[in-house]
């Protein structure tokens, strides 16, 4: 076919070449069941045949483990006679790449049969699932999603263990929690100057840097999006600026959930809201202080889903550590008005405003899983008027424990897989894809042996 399913133009890779015209190569970037970019690297003369005729590719790259390893329980590989489909761009995703000698660019795409049917185990697709339901109801969600993580020195200390990274700007080593401090900030200056020219560059619009509650920790907020979309598109994009502006200024990005075990994780808040067709926000109270039933039948749904949805926004062994009390992570389906020991918090601020934190997704989750799912929790409340329950205040910590969280990966594989919510909200090839890959993950950890299990029992047992 030569038609574009996902509506990409040659025009707009004519454009960009006229416009860039020492672009030598083209980043082409498929974002799989773990949010890991896998793809290729084009010449430039091969750019306009790609946005002409797509981009054939192994349906099995949607099948691989965090290790790029075959999941052959996907149905993905052999099943399948790895054949190709084909991959096209997706509109408004062709950017420039900053500090790049020779100059590159790079390009997202999502994957489609060759007749040019959506393929089901692309996470992209499961998004714009949920979306397209959400607009068919009318309503159209809006949103944003925060990105924290640390920045670690390339080597590790005396212990094998990973270490912030010195100031890039004199060398300055940081060892304490500098949580707000913007003194701190300064020491990574020429980096976070990088990282906002390569953010305007690709045309997203990160905002505010902060230090965080670790040390070697930052957060980087987003610019609210109408489209939710083109919110998890800006957090893949963002992500790997921050990861390739670190490795050109000689440190490491880190987005595990969890790498330093005596300070809070690192988390991918999503702040969403809905619109009616006219733009009008449909969470907000007519009188201040009494909830919109909207806002609160949303927050029924995505408490009473949470459970089965944990392997979503927790989806890695590491991703368990960050979840303990007083770590700012929550640890029970809860919600609250400007409190952040809840799981789905209501910021303060102003009423037109208003809109949910989703809380519990930790910066390892894939944002086009934790984002369909959201959406497909808000629907599940709406459609069945779901009370969210009391309000909690104060320390949500505190607050009665629930059996319907999952204690654990291997419990929450478990809920994930047997959840008829899960499969209708992802999809059921993508749900069959994603429980799958974290079973085969699953089975990869528990038959390592660590280094904790010699230092606990190698002398003792």
């Amino acid at each position: 076919m030569t038609t574009s399913p996902s509506g990409s133009s040659v025009a707009e890779a004519e454009a960009f070449l006229a416009a860039h015209p020492d672009v030598e190569a083209i980043d082409i970037v498929l974002h799989d069941a773990n949010g890991i970019g896998r793809g290729k690297i084009i010449r430039r003369h091969e750019l306009l045949p790609f946005y002409r005729s797509g981009r054939h590719l192994p349906i099995s790259i949607l099948g691989l483990d965090i290790c790029g390893e075959d999941v052959h329980e996907t149905g993905l590989i052999w099943d399948q006679g790895d054949g190709d489909l084909r991959a096209w761009p997706v509109p408004g995703t062709l950017k420039r790449l900053h500090g790049t000698n020779p100059a590159r660019a790079e390009v997202f795409m999502s994957m489609y049969s060759l007749d040019g049917v959506p393929m089901g185990s692309d996470p992209r697709h499961a998004l714009a699932r949920q979306l397209a339901a959400m607009e068919a109801e009318g309503m159209h969600p809006a949103g944003a999603f925060e990105l924290e993580f640390f920045l670690l020195a390339n080597e590790r200390d005396g212990n094998g263990r990973v270490q912030p990274a010195r100031a890039v700007l004199d060398g300055r080593p940081s060892s304490k929690t500098e949580v707000y401090s913007v003194d701190h900030l300064h020491g990574m200056q020429p980096l976070f100057s990088d990282i906002y020219a390569a953010a305007e560059l690709a045309g997203v619009q990160a905002e505010t840097m902060i230090s965080e509650y670790a040390p070697g920790q930052y957060e980087l907020t987003l610019h609210y999006r109408t489209n939710v979309l083109q919110a998890a598109d800006d957090l893949f994009r963002l992500k790997r600026i921050v990861r390739m502006q670190a490795r050109r200024h000689g440190v490491t990005a880190c987005f595990m959930a969890k790498p330093v075990e005596d300070y809070a994780g690192s988390g991918m808040h999503f702040h969403v809201s809905l619109q009616d067709p006219a733009g009008r926000n449909l969470f907000v109270e007519a009188k201040e202080g009494r909830w919109s039933p909207t806002l609160l039948h949303a927050l029924g749904g995505l408490i009473a889903t949470m459970g089965e949805s944990m392997l979503v926004f927790a989806p890695h062994a590491n991703s368990w550590r960050r979840f303990a009390a007083q770590s700012y992570a929550p640890v029970a389906p809860t919600w609250g008005v400007n409190n952040r020991s809840v799981a789905l918090r209501i910021p303060a601020g102003d009423v037109q405003a208003r809109r949910i934190e989703h809380r519990p997704a930790g910066v390892d989750a894939n944002p086009y899983l934790v984002g369909a799912t959201v959406l497909a929790g808000i629907r599940h409340g709406l459609a069945h008027r779901i009370d969210p329950g009391p309000e909690v205040t104060g320390n949500g910590y505190d607050a009665p424990g629930s059996d319907t969280i999952p204690r654990d990966w291997r419990e929450a594989i478990r809920a994930a897989t047997g959840s008829a919510f899960l499969k209708a909200a992802l999809g059921e090839e993508m749900h069959r894809t994603f429980t799958a890959i974290k079973a085969a993950e699953y089975a990869r950890v528990a038959r390592t042996i660590a280094d904790v299990d010699y230092d606990l029992y190698l002398h003792t047992v």
